[in-house]
């Protein structure tokens, strides 16, 4: 697999208000999220994978909710980690946002 710069990464358009860009090794996946239409009154529907993930909080603040666990007020600056299989999701408190997100092992679903 040859070596892929970040910045040379194309963006994808998932949804109106959210693109992100990809980049990947053969175990390991970054995934750079941008989010423009917050905030918003509902978080986005609950989710879960086999993959572990750990997130960055680049811009904006978010509530974070994961199954079993407390909602948490993040901000710029913040992380957050989900196990394997958890069900988790997000709502966005600010107009924009950006999560850093890593996987491991790589989501085959986000690849074209």
């Amino acid at each position: 697999m040859p070596t892929l710069l970040f910045d040379k990464a194309p963006y994808e358009i998932v949804r109106e208000g959210m693109q992100r860009k990809i980049i990947h090794t053969a175990n390991l996946m970054n995934v750079l999220i941008d989010f423009t239409d917050g905030p918003w009154e509902h978080p986005e529907p609950y989710h879960s994978h086999l993959h572990e993930q750990t997130s960055y909080v680049a811009a904006g603040e978010i509530i974070f909710y994961c199954e079993g666990e407390k909602q948490q007020h993040l901000k710029a600056g913040d992380m957050f980690a989900v196990p394997s299989g958890l069900r988790h999701t997000i709502q966005l408190l600010t107009r924009e946002a950006r999560l850093v997100d890593s996987f491991t092992p790589v989501r085959e679903d986000f690849l074209p």
